[in-house]
């Protein structure tokens, strides 16, 4: 396979006044010597006059001679080459590639919505102008691809008991599955000569028709989480409750006792409204 071939061109500011001169001499020895035939050697500098081009910062010039690759001009500046090359001018600068968001199926088969944003650009001028048919198009298309498959790779959203480690998602996967997605690409767009700079998930969330049921799902974890940290909590001071009782000798309780005050703090501390008492004005037992 073959790769790209820098070549450094004669100086434009050279050649400019070389042909220009030449143009001028033909029309001089024309008139001297009184023959209008002379005139039409003028086409040679004229045709000189093509092979001028310009090369901007962070572009390059691909160059092929009568289906020849010759070599790829990254110098700027302003120079000359052979009139008959074929020129493609190719940017190095970098790229921004906005993947619109699309519809996938993640590891679980949820449908989702995501998006994501490839900075890239040419690294070798010669695959992206030869080894493939249009290297715009074909960024496009990769990136979808890569970005499909690496969301198939993971579920939107872990859900797992506090405590235990959950796989990771693409929700809180973070550097880790953009890393992936960057690797993937670069793979992909290799054959076009394409660096991948960075690619970042830049939009993720369910399909419509699931987003609704997902919601609660996510709530009822988050309510259960809660009730879980405020039942430890409740238990905590239940059992410091009775063993301060039990140490100031405030009062003995026997097992039913204790049963009825557990029950009481239980539900006082874990209620998600305020207690309202009871004043009992008979004996405990009553």
């Amino acid at each position: 396979m073959k790769e790209e071939k820098t070549v450094n061109p004669i100086s434009g500011w050279v050649m400019l006044p070389l042909t220009l001169a030449l143009m001028v001499g033909i029309v001089v020895i024309g008139v001297m010597l009184k023959q209008p035939g002379w005139l039409a050697l003028e086409l040679i500098p004229l045709i000189m006059l093509i092979g001028l081009f310009i090369v901007n910062p962070n572009e390059s010039m691909v160059l092929v001679l009568f289906g020849k690759y010759q070599g790829t001009v990254r110098t700027d500046g302003f120079f000359w080459v052979n009139p008959f090359n074929k020129r493609r001018k190719i940017s190095l600068r970098a790229h921004n590639f906005d993947n619109e968001p699309i519809k996938v199926n993640d590891k679980l088969g949820n449908p989702i919505m995501i998006g994501a944003v490839v900075v890239w650009r040419v690294k070798d001028t010669y695959k992206a102008a030869f080894d493939v048919n249009d290297y715009l198009e074909f960024v496009g298309i990769q990136s979808e691809a890569a970005l499909r498959r690496m969301a198939g790779h993971y579920p939107y959203d872990e859900f797992h008991d506090e405590g235990e480690e959950g796989e990771i998602s693409l929700r809180s996967g973070g550097k880790e599955v953009n890393d992936e997605l960057e690797q993937a690409l670069d793979r992909r767009l290799a054959i076009a000569g394409i660096e991948v700079l960075e690619a970042r998930i830049s939009h993720l969330a369910y399909a419509n028709e699931i987003a609704g049921a997902m919601l609660q799902r996510q709530q009822a974890t988050a309510i259960v989480a809660a009730r879980r940290k405020i039942v430890e909590g409740a238990v905590g001071m239940v059992e410091m409750a009775l063993d301060e009782l039990s140490k100031k000798d405030i009062v003995h309780l026997d097992d039913e006792k204790k049963a009825a005050m557990v029950s009481n703090l239980m539900v006082v501390l874990c209620s998600d409204k305020s207690a309202s008492p009871v004043v009992n004005t008979g004996s405990l037992y009553n």
